[in-house]
């Protein structure tokens, strides 16, 4: 389980931590979503707008230095030219090359003084990663890695490293290679926003395009829903390797656009050259603007539909994050109590609060259970969620879920389905299902605000579920394979809704699904 989530809600969820004691949070980012967000939090520290120090957080985020690249070197490519399709169909895909992508030239405008300052730098931060890694990873064995050994190579790598993202990438590759999907490097924040205007997602084996941006250059140069993606600048992406390329592009080396293959639905093979949008981020941070923008955020995700009736019988709840307060769960479900079916849709939903999670699950079971078992370095003890008594629902229960649902959602799926308490179906789940604490770390000056802060998510328990198994890596496998096709991604038709609709005895047309529940635009 991860402590940390999805973009707008984490507003409130690092509001209430700032001042509190950091509780144990199960949820899994996605690459982009709490980036930004996170960073932005901690430099407003240095103007001292929370008492509370930096060390009670217990969220992860991320953020980066922008690689400098013209934009110009972005163009149009000849439909003559197919390097990278055969790429796509050809060349092996490693996963330390999907991850970082260094540069041979030094950045432009920096001096020897700089590169050995930075040098430096690196060198600290790797250090506080192994010291983090020895005090909390809940394996003493790290998976087999010589820690000494394998950060002294590191070491050795950042003291030849002819930039900062060079230096940056050496330490991210170090901490991924722990294969871990709760453990990596939190970077620097950036110095610039991008918005590549357009996402992409693992739907069965595929990579494809789910949203496009109106107003993107993905947009303009005819990049819809249901296009295939078949690489990202010469790199295939697939279903494992596919976060580690958003950590590349959002986190450690965003860059000004990106070279896609795609395959439209009607099969014709295009090679497309985006364009992002690039933003510089203010070197200081307008506390008044920032606290707007937030709640702004927050009243904005408020409006989008949480619920739809589909008659006096059938309720279904499109549950984002795993954040909602005791009082807001309690109206949730006494909603649903007075129905005979509810489809719970957990699809995208990246995980949230692990008393949220206990308190969700005991709403469906009439006695009290033990979710799994958490692993840690020095002890076990039980993950158990108490039955609501006379407030648990009783009716059929319909659980979606898909490539996005993680953590807290596969823990609620897979309960649900080891006690045989409903049906699960959708797309296989993310597969990133342990729980870690963020520890942060800084450089700089203090007394003149010249601080940089960065940081590491770090996994401090595994979950075995009750039946000896844990979900790391494999995810959940649900009781009906149910896919969206490229065709209904461009209809913006959904049938895994529809499907589940009839499971409960309702009919709904894809297209009617589809139109339930607008797709959110992640606010970069």
């Amino acid at each position: 389980m991860r402590r940390g989530a999805c973009k707008t809600a984490q507003f409130r969820i690092l509001f209430k931590q700032a001042s509190q004691r950091p509780r144990p949070i199960c949820a899994v980012t996605s690459g982009s979503r709490f980036l930004k967000i996170f960073q932005e939090y901690l430099e407003m520290k240095i103007i001292g707008l929370h008492s509370s120090p930096i060390s009670s957080l217990s969220r992860d985020g991320f953020g980066s230095i922008c690689q400098e690249r013209r934009l110009s070197s972005i163009s149009t490519p000849s439909r003559k030219n197919t390097t990278l399709l055969d790429q796509a169909r050809k060349t092996p895909i490693f996963l330390t090359s999907v991850l970082i992508i260094f540069i041979s030239q030094a950045v432009v405008g920096q001096t020897q003084k700089d590169v050995e300052r930075d040098r430096n730098r690196g060198v600290v931060m790797l250090g506080l990663m192994k010291d983090y890694l020895k005090e909390y990873y809940y394996d003493p064995s790290y998976h087999g890695m010589d820690l000494e050994s394998r950060f002294k190579v590191s070491e050795n790598k950042i003291h030849e490293a002819a930039n900062i993202s060079q230096v940056l990438g050496i330490i991210a590759q170090t901490m991924v290679e722990l294969n871990d999907s709760h453990t990596f490097f939190v970077p620097p924040s950036r110095p610039v926003d991008v918005d590549y205007g357009w996402r992409m997602q693992a739907i069965g084996n595929l990579c494809l395009v789910t949203e496009v941006d109106a107003d993107s250059d993905a947009a303009v140069q005819g990049l819809h829903p249901g296009d295939q993606v078949l690489s990202v600048d010469g790199f295939k992406p697939t279903r494992e390797s596919l976060w580690k390329m958003e950590y590349n592009y959002n986190v450690l080396r965003p860059q000004p656009g990106k070279r896609i293959v795609i395959r439209t639905p009607a099969g014709e093979e295009r090679e497309l050259a985006l364009k992002a949008k690039v933003e510089k981020r203010p070197k200081q941070i307008n506390p008044e603007e920032w606290f707007n923008q937030a709640f702004k955020d927050q009243e904005d995700e408020k409006k989008l539909p949480r619920y739809f009736d589909l008659n006096a019988d059938v309720l279904i709840w499109k549950l984002r994050h795993f954040d909602l307060t005791e009082s807001k769960m309690a109206d949730m479900m006494k909603r649903a109590k007075e129905r005979k079916a509810l489809v719970l849709d957990l699809r995208g939903n990246g995980g949230g609060q692990e008393v949220a999670l206990q308190k969700l699950i005991g709403y469906f079971f009439d006695h009290d259970l033990t979710v799994g078992e958490m692993k840690r370095r020095k002890e076990t003890r039980p993950l158990k969620a108490k039955s609501r008594g006379d407030n648990v629902f009783k009716g059929q229960l319909v659980v979606l879920i898909d490539s996005n649902s993680a953590s807290a959602s596969e823990l609620f799926a897979r309960v649900i389905q080891i006690e045989k308490r409903g049906t699960v179906i959708g797309d296989r789940s993310a597969g990133a299902v342990m729980r870690s604490v963020f520890r942060p770390g800084a450089l700089g000056d203090m007394s003149n605000g010249n601080m940089i802060f960065y940081g590491a998510s770090i996994t401090d328990a595994d979950i075995i579920m009750s039946d000896g198994k844990g979900l790391e890596h494999m995810g959940v496998v649900p009781d009906e394979l149910v896919l969206p096709t490229p065709v209904n991604l461009a209809a913006k038709h959904d049938p895994v809704l529809a499907r589940a609709a009839a499971l409960v005895g309702f009919e709904l047309t894809p297209e009617k699904a589809g139109a339930m529940f607008p797709a959110e635009k992640e606010k970069d």
